[in-house]
C-alpha cells in the first residue's frame, strides 16, 4: 500500500510538430489561453484552462527530463465542457474540423459518469474529446 495518495492532474505534455498550429487549435477551438514561461531565450509554452495546463514539446527540441518514448500524434484528451455537446458538434462542424465516430455524438462512460462525447483530432493526430454529462439516472449505473 502507498503511503500517499494522488489529488489532483496538474498538467500533461504534448509533443507537437509545429507549435503555432498546436496552439491556433487548442486557443480557437477550444478556448485554452496560451502561456510562455521560463528564461528568456528559453521560454516554454502552455495551454491554460481551467485550474490544468498543458505543456507544449517541440518535437526534437523536447525539454528534459520527458517521456521514454515521445512522439507527435500519441496523446488521448478528454475535455469537460459547459456547454452543451450539440453546440461543441456544430462548432467543430462550421470550422471544418473532422469528427469522428460518424460525425456524430456518442454516448461513453467518463471517470464520473455516463458522458456525451465528441471526438476529433488536434493538428498532430492527438485525439481530442469533449464531453457533456448525462443526466444521472435514479439509482446505480
Amino acid at each position: 500500500m502507498t503511503s500517499f495518495a494522488v489529488k489532483a492532474l496538474d498538467h500533461v505534455v504534448l509533443t507537437c510538430r509545429h507549435l503555432p498550429k498546436t496552439i491556433d487549435f487548442y486557443t480557437t477551438r477550444l478556448g485554452m489561453k496560451h502561456q510562455t514561461f521560463g528564461p528568456p531565450g528559453q521560454e516554454r509554452h502552455a495551454l491554460a484552462f481551467g485550474s490544468q495546463k498543458i505543456n507544449l514539446h517541440q518535437a526534437g527540441a523536447e525539454f528534459e527530463p520527458k517521456a521514454r518514448s515521445v512522439q507527435p500524434g500519441s496523446g488521448d484528451l478528454c475535455f469537460i465542457t459547459d456547454h452543451p455537446v450539440d453546440s461543441v458538434l456544430a462548432s467543430l462542424n462550421s470550422s471544418g474540423v473532422e469528427v469522428l465516430e460518424g460525425g456524430k455524438v456518442v454516448d461513453r462512460t467518463g471517470a464520473v459518469g455516463k458522458l456525451r462525447s465528441v471526438y476529433c483530432r488536434d493538428p498532430d493526430g492527438n485525439l481530442v474529446e469533449y464531453v457533456g454529462f448525462k443526466p444521472l439516472p435514479l439509482g446505480p449505473y
